[in-house]
């Protein structure tokens, strides 16, 4: 069972082991969306394979669509070369449920494949066709949130993107000059309009899109590199809109245990590859079963019917609302108390944590009891379902290989948003008092103690990365496990003055909302020695 063209012709084998096929003509298909395309993706990662790519096959399969996808990658080329094209684009997306069954979908809604490389000619001169095309509609990604970026951690501009607004569209190197050149060749084309749509899982991503190609447009009209109109272009919403969207949908790096899956069925060559750039990919994708995909309705060169297949069009004030609910309260705060707590408790995946009492109580407590009554309900999700579908379904999903050391990457730059906003929600509103917030402080306290790097029983272990680990590691070296000489609240509260006050961390000065005496009294009792952990929480959760 080969995962190319010829291996599919023969579609018994693949029907036996109980894999769906695309049931559209995909030769057909192809040759009209080579001919009139009307989606372009930029980012060929799992989430768009698991997500984006499995929801066109299906309005393919049901006659909705009758063109497919063209994918483009501009960050890692390997990811083309070495698994799109061997596979002639198709890829197996393997759905991990709840309940223990596995759904195996060969996925072949994508079509075309190229390499966003301006030195690559054949595959940047059909990028340019394609954005000359009246069809076009839209152009969407998937590239992370450090794609938009035009500035290192300092602040300083790239070199690739200082060269790029120095020298013009002609022959960009980065990322964004590289898609800001495709869309100066659309304006010259005609200013024929398009959606450009940011599917990237960060706040405000339309707008971080059209901030980056803005900035290329106005260096280049200022230094003569293009006309002044193609600035006012960007900047016009009735030809190129930059519309909100709120997605959700854990794609972990592929799984051991499904390749094994796929071998055992006759699959050949299902195992994953390294490429130099350090991206895990393979001919499969796993995910879990639950996806959301919000999208502010502003296409001004239209859209097909994508909500028949499961999209949700809506305003971008009703986005906006949707990605504070899952952000702010029903998912990813939940996430990190697990991260945190996780790692301090020696546990391997997230799954397995929600089958320790105390932890599933605690992020009970954090979603129900503090979180939702400061939820702004979007309308089209209830926040309530929302947290019984995470707490009950997607957390605790066996088969889904996620692990709180990866979560608790970059810790520090998720608090002030994952719970910041829930402390200020409480200080703005009435009938609500901070000072009811038990287990947010709780968190906070156990954040502190996670960054001595020494897990509950005593045992060191690696801190996953963070920016501020070197800030931190000063303030926490002074502290250890002895229930003898334990420092007082009052101690803690006057070593760690300039982190608790620091709302940049916690998205609130500790102090002036009054929370920091709690933190650190929690912190206090969790450094009594092994077991300090579990006895703190069990104490107050």
């Amino acid at each position: 069972m080969k995962l190319n063209n010829s291996g599919l012709t023969e579609k018994a084998p693949w029907e036996a082991a109980g894999y769906a096929l695309p049931s559209f003509d995909r030769e057909a298909v192809a040759q009209k969306t080579k001919t009139l395309p009307f989606w372009i993706h930029f980012g060929a990662g799992n989430i768009f394979r698991a997500f984006q790519a499995n929801v066109v096959q299906n309005l393919l399969n049901n006659g909705t669509l009758d063109r497919g996808l063209i994918v483009a990658e501009g960050y890692d080329y390997e990811i083309i070369e070495k698994m799109n094209h061997p596979h002639d684009d198709y890829s197996i997306l393997v759905t991990l449920k709840s309940d223990g069954t596995v759904e195996k979908t060969v996925v072949g809604s994508v079509v075309e494949s190229l390499v966003l490389d301006s030195d690559n000619a054949p595959d940047y001169n059909r990028l340019i066709q394609i954005f000359q095309s009246d069809s076009l509609q839209m152009a969407t990604f998937t590239i992370t949130e450090k794609g938009y970026s035009l500035t290192d951690g300092q602040g300083r501009p790239l070199p690739q993107v200082a060269a790029d607004m120095e020298n013009g569209p002609t022959h960009p190197e980065s990322y964004l000059g590289k898609l800001s050149a495709l869309l100066y060749t659309r304006y010259r084309s005609g200013q024929k309009p398009i959606a450009m749509v940011s599917m990237d899982n960060c706040s405000h991503n339309g707008t971080k899109l059209h901030d980056a190609v803005a900035a290329f447009a106005q260096a280049w009209s200022e230094n003569g590199r293009v006309e002044k109109g193609f600035y006012e272009y960007i900047n016009d919403p009735g030809k190129v809109s930059f519309p909100w969207t709120m997605i959700d949908k854990i794609t972990p790096r592929p799984n051991e245990a499904v390749e094994e899956i796929l071998k055992k069925d006759g699959v050949e060559a299902p195992a994953p590859i390294v490429t130099t750039k350090n991206t895990y990919v393979a001919p499969f994708v796993n995910a879990e079963e639950c996806e959301y995909l919000i999208i502010e309705d502003a296409f001004p060169a239209g859209r097909p019917a994508l909500e028949k297949g499961g999209f949700i069009f809506t305003d971008r004030a009703t986005v906006d609302k949707v990605e504070k609910m899952k952000v702010c309260t029903c998912l990813n705060p939940l996430h990190t108390a697990l991260a945190v707590f996780g790692c301090l408790l020696g546990y391997e995946r997230i799954s397995e944590e929600m089958q320790d009492t105390t932890l599933k109580k605690l992020v009970e407590g954090i979603g129900y009891i503090e979180g939702l009554p400061v939820v702004v309900n979007p309308g089209i999700l209830n926040p309530r379902d929302f947290i019984d579908t995470v707490l009950n379904i997607r957390i605790p999903n066996p088969f889904m290989p996620d692990t709180p050391q990866r979560i608790a990457t970059d810790t520090s730059q998720k608090l002030a948003i994952r719970f910041g906003e829930t402390i200020r929600a409480y200080e703005r509103t009435p009938g609500l008092h901070v000072e009811d917030l038990e287990r947010i402080p709780l968190v906070f306290a156990g954040w502190l103690r996670y960054l001595m790097a020494v897990d509950d029983h005593g045992n060191a272990f690696e801190l996953s990365p963070d920016p501020l680990l070197d800030t931190m590691r000063p303030y926490m070296a002074v502290f250890h496990l002895d229930s003898e000489t334990q420092p007082s609240p009052e101690s803690i509260s006057r070593q760690l003055e300039p982190v608790l006050s620091d709302a940049k961390i916690w998205g609130v000065n500790l102090y002036a909302t009054g929370l920091a005496g709690l933190v650190c009294d929690y912190f206090s009792q969790m450094l009594k020695g092994p077991g300090a952990v579990r006895a703190t929480l069990e104490k107050y959760v």
